[in-house]
């Protein structure tokens, strides 16, 4: 059965962050995660002593901004679809 998605302003340690992701469609593992909290360009997180919490409402607007503009499919890479009414 799914497990329904998180809050937005729930705050989830780095592994379930990793779990709300992939099960929203944007797959990542945890690991990724921590590499982008040391190098930058990651969402953003708080610190609770030694755990990293993410609130899930920036880590699924991080996660909707990394995707690319859809395109028209071509092998080119096709330009953009402009959205429509």
């Amino acid at each position: 059965m799914k497990q329904p998605l998180p809050d937005r302003d729930d705050l989830l340690t780095r592994d379930e962050t990793a779990v709300a992701l992939t099960a929203a469609g944007y797959p990542i593992r945890s690991a990724t995660l921590g590499t982008k909290a040391t190098r930058g360009g990651g969402p953003p997180f708080r610190r609770f002593g030694t755990r990293s919490l993410y609130r899930w409402g920036d880590a699924i607007d991080w996660a909707e901004g990394r995707m690319a503009p859809r395109t028209n499919g071509d092998r080119d890479g096709g330009a953009p679809v402009a959205a429509t009414a």
